[in-house]
């Protein structure tokens, strides 16, 4: 058996994928085991033959990164997760980091830093960098938004009213009004607009 850390790199980008693959052939005591670019892929990969860290982007065709965590920790709660995404989205986060991820990093972090987070998290430590732990840190006590809250944070974008919101999501309007009130409360907003704009601000949704 190798004692090389055996890494799985699931994204959806072949040049990103390219990329990853001189990174890691690169080093010494790494091994890329494979790259594959959906979620299904990747759960499919690794019951057959596992991996040490698993390195994941979050937008994936098939499912979101908090989906495919969920299924690979059901079955092994031992993986170990490297997120590696293009933006730090706040809500996204916290999610990622409650299911399971030991650590968070953007794309455009310099490459040598990236391997050794890898070898971090191999050894069972948990990496954030400093921005982002600060950024948590501001609203550590907020409630996270669920999916669903999300969607209808999403379509304030647009300018729907709640009726217009509970038609595209097939739900009643008594519930679109639940739901942002829900919204409000969560992110400490006196109305629509202001929630709209904390949300836009924090990185919770993008336009």
């Amino acid at each position: 058996m190798s004692d090389k850390i055996r890494v799985l790199n699931v994204d959806d980008h072949p040049v990103w994928r390219l990329g990853m693959a001189s990174v890691i052939d690169a080093q010494q005591d790494m091994e890329l085991v494979a790259q594959v670019s959906t979620g299904r892929e990747a759960i499919d990969y690794f019951c057959r033959h596992q991996a040490d860290v698993i390195l994941m982007d979050l937008r994936l065709p098939d499912m979101s990164g908090t989906e495919l965590i969920s299924a690979i920790r059901t079955e092994f709660p031992g993986a170990r997760f490297v997120i590696l995404t293009a933006f730090a989205r706040e809500n996204e986060i916290r999610r990622v980091l409650a299911e399971g991820a030991q650590a968070y990093l953007l794309k455009n972090m310099p490459s040598s830093e990236l391997v050794d987070v890898i070898r971090q998290v191999h050894a069972g430590k948990r990496k954030i960098p400093a921005p982002i732990a600060a950024q948590l840190a501001e609203h550590y006590g907020d409630d996270v938004l669920t999916d669903r809250e999300l969607e209808v944070l999403r379509h304030l974008i647009d300018g729907n009213r709640n009726r217009d919101i509970a038609e595209k999501l097939f739900i009643a309007e008594e519930t679109v009004k639940a739901h942002m009130k829900h919204i409000l409360d969560k992110l400490g907003a006196a109305d629509r607009t202001q929630a709209l704009a904390i949300a836009l601000r924090r990185g919770v949704i993008q336009l």
